[in-house]
């Protein structure tokens, strides 16, 4: 994006947004992007900036891990590693071995469904792939703490074997001479010492001649002079050797190793960028939760839609002085495109403008905004501001002719893809004279098809606005009662200045304000009143509304009352249908006991009686019940003659009949194996395999009437 002027950025505190995210960066390539955070106009590196940020502020308020804990620089490194003969140290080969740990994690972590779910993130380590070796070669020779392994050579074990136990013959000969030194007393009390990476005794000064051995030294206080003793010197000479020794076989080891790695430095710049790049997304998220930042819709057209937009730096600022912070709604297009703010000085109107334009700058670099996800931001590849008192003393020139400067640039440089601010557009000058120019401006910027915001206090601006077509009114809203801003955008009329109010209100002499008054254009004065009264009455109206919102709340919250009150009474039906069920059952189950306790009896006596047809007889009089046969038998045949069963899943809406009553009902829901029917009024729970799905039968009707008659 093109900034005009350059100190563009700092005017809209885009500048304080960048030191604020390299706050939250860890590590040096994400601290170097925040401060040279680039603005596109590219849609697609946009959507993917934001997507990315969006991704990992989920994983950040979710709590999900993400393998980026290693904090590097390897920039050096890397460097060194395209140097031929070049040698890392241990300590820079363990911090290689962080990275390429971290890489594995990386690639471990997103696993087929977390590529689907993360898609911005994913996208990172496209195209790159996991490589073993880089590991496999550190871990072969350097241990956890960067110190070469003792089996990463042959020679290098060899040599190490033999200084261990050269060391050992060494401690074993100081611990003789130290004990009869000791008897001798000439040990002073530090008894043995290194020098020139050489063991020594300490002895006292006046006995170091009873020593024989190698004098290297003495102490400030010339009181102890330390001494190789004769005995230890062969081995101490060994032991140098063999630790020459070492140092090459590792300088060796060590170079070898750098050789072997450099042929992976461009992968492992890969793997370092990526690391540095997920520390940057993530900072982005921290900062996005910190403001309380979304993700919004971006659109290729020049537009600006907020829904519940808020200055960061002002939510930031409110947040810490635990003050709410009024959010703002603004919509501009290609049908209205310049939007003219007045009102009363202190009220909201410069911030309002710089929180579109900061807003703007954030969502073209990659950062979420606290703004109703629902907000739509278009993209532009200018961005015009004009804010405050711009007098050059280099140029000498005035505020106005530094003004009129800049609105030169404005209009011939602006076109469908222009962003412009104008703070008090026309200022400076006589009010009539400034106001002419300020309305060809604006006319001149609408007719180009620029997008912008200007402020004003000009009553000419504010009855140009209502009848030019794409430029719209905004006011301030402004309590007089209370002589106090309500930073709050009212679009599509023009403010009051308040000033004959504020004056009122601050206790100004009244003859000196109805002297100002009568210097005032009558009609100028009749119109800034006639605002005054119309916003006045615009809050009333609002506050109005706000009542009917409530009470049309607290109207959806009793309905929903009362549809809890209908469920839990049509549940209590249900609850009473069923322990009818229940009882029926139970003394369906009684009759049953009591028929088989019968029938067992008349076993018994048929087995005893001489006339097996009179207990015969009992028993059919028992078991077939003639009256009670011939009405099943009657309403089975009034049910065949208007219905017929059909085959096929039982569904809502079906009509059924019970297999043992042959009550007929419709279903209203299925429960798994259970079915809802509504049998008369009630609707009653029933097994579905104890139904029977039916359908009436066609041209039956008559002989159904004929048969009832």
């Amino acid at each position: 994006m093109k900034l005009y002027p350059e100190s563009a950025s700092a005017q809209l505190e885009f500048d304080k947004i960048k030191s604020l995210l390299h706050e939250k960066c860890r590590f040096e390539y994400a601290m170097s992007k925040a401060n040279e955070l680039r603005i596109h106009t590219l849609k697609e590196f946009i959507d993917r900036e934001l997507k990315q940020s969006h991704e990992f502020k989920q994983l950040l308020q979710n709590g999900i891990y993400f393998p980026n804990d290693y904090i590097l620089n390897l920039s050096k490194e890397l460097r060194l590693l395209n140097i031929e003969g070049a040698v890392l140290s241990g300590e820079q080969l363990v911090a290689f071995r962080k990275l390429a740990l971290s890489m594995e994690s990386i690639f471990r972590w997103f696993d087929a469904e977390r590529r689907v779910s993360y898609p911005g993130l994913a996208e990172v380590i496209a195209g790159a792939f996991y490589e073993k070796a880089i590991l496999k070669l550190i871990n072969d020779v350097i241990d956890d703490s960067g110190n070469v392994k003792d089996n990463a050579s042959e020679d290098l074990l060899s040599i190490r074997m033999g200084l261990y136990r050269k060391r050992n013959e060494l401690r074993k000969a100081f611990d003789r001479i130290i004990g009869r030194l000791n008897k001798q007393g000439y040990l002073a009390d530090i008894e043995e010492s290194f020098m020139s990476g050489r063991r020594v005794v300490a002895v006292f000064a006046e006995q170091k001649r009873m020593v024989k051995g190698i004098l290297h030294g003495e102490s400030d206080s010339r009181r102890t002079a330390f001494i190789e003793p004769e005995e230890t010197i062969d081995l101490n000479n060994g032991i140098h050797e063999l630790e020459n020794a070492e140092r090459k076989e590792v300088y060796k080891i060590l170079r070898d190793l750098t050789k072997q790695l450099s042929s992976y430095v461009s992968l492992l710049s890969v793997y370092h960028a990526i690391v540095g790049e997920y520390d940057f997304i993530r900072a982005k998220a921290a900062f996005a939760i910190d403001v309380h930042g979304e993700y919004p819709v971006v659109s290729d057209k020049a537009l600006v839609h907020l829904v519940k937009a808020y200055h960061p730096l002002l939510y930031l600022y409110n947040q810490r002085a635990n003050k709410p912070t009024i959010p703002v709604d603004i919509s501009l297009d290609d049908k209205n495109r310049v939007l003219v703010i007045s009102g009363p000085n202190a009220g909201g109107k410069t911030v309002t403008m710089k929180t579109v334009g900061l807003l703007q700058m954030m969502v073209q670099s990659g950062l979420l905004v606290p703004v109703n996800p629902s907000s739509q931001f278009g993209i532009f590849k200018q961005l015009m501001i004009h804010i405050g008192d711009t007098q050059s003393i280099e140029f000498e020139l005035s505020t106005y002719s530094s003004h009129l400067l800049s609105m030169k640039y404005f209009m011939e440089n602006s076109n469908g893809k222009t962003l412009f601010f104008i703070d008090e557009l026309g200022s400076g000058s006589d009010p009539n004279l400034g106001g002419a120019f300020a309305e060809v401006i604006m006319e001149e910027l609408a007719r180009k098809h620029a997008i912008g915001i200007v402020t004003t206090h000009y009553l000419n601006l504010k009855v140009m606005a209502n009848k030019t077509a794409g430029i719209i009114n905004g006011a301030m809203a402004f309590d007089e009662n209370r002589l106090l801003p309500l930073y709050k955008l009212i679009v599509g009329k023009p403010g009051s200045s308040y000033t004959f109010s504020i004056a009122e209100r601050i206790g100004l002499d009244k003859e000196l304000i109805e002297r100002a008054r009568k210097l005032v254009d009558e009609e100028h004065f009749r119109l800034d009143k006639l605002l005054n009264r119309t916003e006045q009455d615009l809050q009333k109206v609002q506050e109005k509304e706000k009542d009917l919102h409530h009470l049309l709340k607290e109207n959806e919250r009793l309905k929903k009352e009362m549809q809890l009150v209908m469920d839990q009474e049509r549940h209590r039906q249900q609850v009473e249908v069923l322990k009818e069920q229940n009882r029926v059952t139970e003394e369906r189950i009684a009759y049953l006991k009591d028929m088989e306790r019968k029938l067992r009896q008349m076993v018994i006596e048929w087995k005893k009686a001489e006339d097996k047809n009179k207990v015969v007889k009992e028993m059919a009089a028992l078991l077939f019940k003639k009256n009670e046969q011939k009405l099943v038998s009657k309403k089975q045949k009034q049910l065949d003659s208007k219905y017929e069963e059909v085959n096929g899943d039982i569904k809502v809406g079906d009509k059924v009949k019970m297999k043992r009553n042959l009550q007929v009902g419709e279903v209203l829901e299925l429960r798994g194996k259970k079915a809802v029917v509504k049998i008369g009024l009630l609707p009653m729970q029933i097994d579905i395999n104890s139904l029977v799905l039916i359908k009436e039968k066609e041209g039956e009707e008559e002989k159904i009437n004929k048969t009832a008659n």
